[in-house]
This record gives structure tokens, sequence and C-alpha cells, in this order.
């Protein structure tokens, strides 16, 4: 096999490497900041990765499954054990015991990505909510310092839900624009509207930047909802 059909490899390792960096540095007490751009660099690695296979024409099965092992890290291990952390030292008293509940996300993020590779019906779009979305709002929330006694374990709750749901979403891949229907060309343009939006809200608020990752991807959500339940 020639050197180029191992760049996407390459690219997914890096995906990895930064998951397990993200997990030291958030189980060292270091910053859970920094651990939030570890997990940033790997959404980057992971749109990359599919890139070049696509452009190099260096699809494999051992990519495939490489791709959801390093998901499962940056994805699964790494929110969950910031969540884990952040409210570990968020809560104290009798509740404490609910630090634990936040792992469950690993869980469920493992399970959501075995039926991706299985389920032939989620090439352009999804079924239920992609990892990397659910990883970005956990880890913005935790840089956020949302938290009480039981926002993060009914945070965890919900959204292990939604990983593993049968609510259709669509690709926010745009790449793929030209092959997409109209239907979904508009769900991905109206997004981008409430994007827009979130971000002149945020700046106008003076709110942290990461507000815009947990507005937008919120709201992908809630449109999504909207549309499996009107079945737009």
């Amino acid at each position: 096999m020639s050197v180029r059909k191992h760049i996407p490899n390459a690219i997914t390792s890096l995906n990895l490497l930064c998951g397990v960096i993200g997990i030291i540095l958030t189980l060292n007490c270091k910053s859970l900041e920094l651990a939030f751009f570890f997990m940033l660099a790997a959404v980057v690695f992971d749109f990359c990765d599919g890139l070049a296979a696509r452009l190099l024409g260096a699809y494999s099965e051992i990519g495939k499954e490489l791709d959801s092992l390093a998901d499962v890290v940056s994805f699964g291990v790494l929110p969950s054990v910031m969540l884990y952390k952040w409210y570990s030292l968020s809560v104290e008293g009798p509740w404490h015991n609910l630090v634990w509940v936040p792992l469950l996300l690993a869980v469920f993020s493992a399970l959501r990505l075995a039926k991706f590779n299985l389920d032939e019906r989620q090439h352009d779009s999804f079924i239920g909510l992609p990892t990397p979305a659910c990883a970005l709002i956990c880890g913005s929330f935790c840089t956020l310092h949302v938290a009480s006694v039981w926002i993060i374990p009914l945070f965890t709750l919900v959204f292990c839900w939604l990983l593993i749901c049968d609510i259709p979403m669509f690709s926010l891949k745009f790449g793929n624009d030209i092959h997409a229907d109209a239907v979904t060309r508009m769900k991905r343009y109206a997004i981008v509207s409430i994007a827009a939006i979130v971000v002149v809200i945020v700046f106008v608020l003076g709110l942290p930047w990461q507000a815009i990752i947990t507005g937008v991807l919120l709201a992908y959500i809630l449109e999504n909802a909207l549309c499996a339940i009107f079945k737009v």
C-alpha cells in the first residue's frame, strides 16, 4: 500500500492522540479549558481524515474501525471524564455519589458508534445525535462552569438517550450539499442563519465564546427534533 493510503489513518491517529491528551489534562486537573481545546482539535482531525480519504481515494476497513475507536476516546471518554471532573469539584455532601453518572456518556457513545458502523441508513445523514456534537456540548458546558446538583446528571441522561434514539439528524458537512435534497439544504442553511444570530447574541451580551458552540448545537438538536415531530 502506498504512503498516501496511510494519510487518512495518520490523521485519525492524531484525533485519538488529542483525546488521550485531553483525558490526561482533565484527570490531572490542569485545565478543563485546555482539555476542551484538544477536543476541538480532535473534531478538526475527525473532519480532515474523511476529507483526506475522499480526496485520495484511500478508503479502507481498518480506517473505518480506527475512526470509531478514536471517536470513542475523543468524543466518548473525554467528555464524560470532563463532566465527571467538573461535577466532582462542584458538588459536595450526600449528592456526591452522582458524580459517577456522567461516565455513562462514554458507554452510550460507544453504543452510538457501534450502531453507526452497522446502520446502512447513516451514510449522508444520522440517526441519533453524532458523538462529536454531543462531546462539544459537554465540553463547552464544563468550560462555561454550568453545574448544580441536578443539571449535570439530568443533562447526561438526556444526551445518553439522544445518542441512541431514532431521531433523524442531518449532516453538517456542507461539502455534500451538491448531493443533498432541497429539504436537507434548507435545514443546513437554517442552522447557519441560527448560528449567525447566536454569534451576535453572544458578542452583544459579552458571553464566553464557548456559548456559541453550546447555542448552535442545542439549536441543531432542537431543529432536528421539530423536523422529526412534524415529519419535515
